[in-house]
């Protein structure tokens, strides 16, 4: 019998993984020695997007012909370096667009209605029936989009229906969209209630959501980041909350993942969640069947179903 060709499983969180590839594969954890003792011998790497694969890892691994990302972003690869290698690269092609958007507009509806701090304050005791807690209306506030890819798209729908006024900044005009495009991204963000960060990182616009951009948000603003940690000043907007610059923030993602609980203890107006925007049992099951699907092809000499264009 043939041995199954040797893939390695980059990162623990995607241990669950193993089991599913076993039966066609021989399937191994890269970071137990099982799997670093066969990195020269593997054709096939699985790694999540938001992780960086070192060019040292690559050069331990000289039969390597594709790199599998398990997820849609895919920004921890160097495509042209693995390019250059002759390494394909595949991953989740919009496998959880839907399922970001639906946590941006929770996020968004659970800071500006204040429903966290009033589970907090209810549980704390603090409900007083001689005096109301007063939120922000949803209907009739800006929204501005940082990024209108299938993410920024989805937001916009569910912000439409919602009665909210739709402007977006991205660095590509897009003559067909439904929506006004500002001139620049200050622009939009002194014209927006709510600036949601959706567009996708890499190398050239890290910190793209500076400090003058979170100034000109202001005091009332509301700031979302569901896209990367690594498109937002994190510090510059500490200072800012502690400072009350801008009202309130909501985040899925974070300069350094898993951030520390005690750089946010004493920062307000916050609503934090751990990286789950895209996290849903149908979203998964649809990255697991693209992720088998491109390793089949691959192995088959096929064409990618999902390639990194």
């Amino acid at each position: 019998m043939p041995a199954r060709p040797i893939v390695i499983v980059a990162q623990p969180h995607l241990a669950p993984l193993i089991a599913v590839l076993t039966p066609q594969y021989e399937a191994l954890p890269l970071w137990e020695s099982a799997g670093k003792a066969k990195l020269a011998d593997a054709c096939a790497l699985v790694t999540a997007g938001e992780f960086r694969l070192a060019p040292d890892l690559l050069d331990a691994m000289p039969k390597l012909g594709l790199i599998a990302c398990f997820t849609v972003g895919y920004d921890g690869i160097d495509v042209g370096s693995a390019r250059t290698r002759g390494i394909e690269v595949s991953h989740a092609l919009d496998a959880n667009h839907e399922d970001v958007a639906d946590h941006a507009i929770g996020m968004i509806i659970a800071q500006r209605r204040r429903i966290a701090e009033g589970d907090r304050i209810l549980r704390a005791g603090g409900w007083s029936a001689d005096r109301k807690m007063i939120s922000r209306s949803l209907g009739g506030a800006a929204i501005g989009i940082v990024g209108l890819g299938s993410i920024g798209l989805a937001v916009a729908r569910r912000a439409e229906a919602m009665n909210m006024r739709i402007g977006w900044w991205g660095p590509t005009p897009k003559p067909s969209s439904a929506w006004p495009r500002a001139d620049t991204l200050m622009a939009l963000a002194s014209a927006s209630d709510i600036l949601l960060i959706a567009a996708r990182a890499h190398d050239d616009n890290a910190g793209l959501v500076s400090a003058e951009v979170i100034d000109a948000l202001g005091p009332h603003g509301l700031l979302v980041n569901v896209a990367r940690g690594q498109l937002l000043d994190e510090d510059a907007l500490i200072a800012a909350l502690r400072e009350r610059r801008i009202g309130g923030a909501a985040l899925d993602v974070y300069a350094t993942e898993p951030t520390s609980a005690a750089r946010w203890a004493d920062v307000p107006n916050t609503l934090l969640t751990p990286h789950t925007a895209g996290a849903t049992d149908a979203a998964v099951a649809r990255m697991t069947q693209m992720l088998l699907a491109n390793l089949a092809a691959f192995f088959a000499g096929s064409p990618l179903p999902t390639p990194v264009r």
